[in-house]
C-alpha cells in the first residue's frame, strides 16, 4: 500500500504496521561504521561482556531508524515532501542483535501548512516493540504531507 495524503489523516487513527525485522550483527556493524560511531558497546563483543548488558547494544538511532522506516508503507510512502523534526526520542529498553522488532504509530496532530497551500503538517507518535512486546524506541515526529492532487 502507497503512503496516505494529507487529508487521509485524522487525530487519533492507529497503525499496526505489518512489516517485522530482525536485526543482525552487520546492520550494527554497519550502521555504527557508516555513521562514524565507533562506541565499543556497538562493536566489540569483549568490551561490551564488560558492561551491565554483557552484550554489544544496537545502535539507537538505527533502531529510530527503523522504526521508522517500517512505518513509512502505510503512512508517508509517495506522500510526504519530508521531515520537519523529531520530539521526545526515548529508548526504554535496549535492543540487541537478534530482536524482532515491529512499529506501531498514531496521528498525534494534523494541520494545514501555513506557507504551503498544496501540503500540511502531520505529527506522529511511532513506537517500536520487540519480539516480547517490551517498547525499545518511541518519538513523535512531524512531517510535512503533499495533499491530494486536484
Amino acid at each position: 500500500m502507497g503512503g496516505r495524503w494529507f487529508e487521509e489523516f485524522e487525530v487519533g487513527q492507529a497503525f499496526v504496521h505489518e512489516v517485522r525485522r530482525t536485526v543482525t550483527d552487520m546492520d550494527n556493524i554497519l550502521f555504527s561504521a557508516l555513521t562514524h560511531n565507533p562506541a565499543a558497546i556497538h562493536l566489540d563483543v569483549e568490551y561490551a561482556k564488560t558492561t551491565e548488558f554483557g552484550r554489544p547494544l544496537v545502535n539507537s538511532i538505527f533502531t529510530l531508524g527503523l522504526i521508522v522506516g517500517l512505518s513509512v508503507y502505510d503512512t508517508t510512502l509517495g506522500t510526504t515532501v519530508g521531515n520537519l523534526g523529531w520530539e521526545d526520542v526515548r529508548f526504554p529498553k535496549p535492543v540487541f542483535t537478534g530482536d524482532t522488532l515491529r512499529a506501531e504509530s498514531v496521528v498525534a496532530a494534523v494541520r494545514e501548512s501555513r506557507s504551503r497551500p498544496t501540503q500540511g503538517i502531520v505529527t506522529f507518535e511511532h513506537r517500536g516493540f520487540n519480539q516480547r512486546d517490551e517498547e525499545v524506541v518511541y518519538c513523535r515526529r512531524v512531517a510535512l504531507m503533499m495533499r491530494r492532487p486536484a
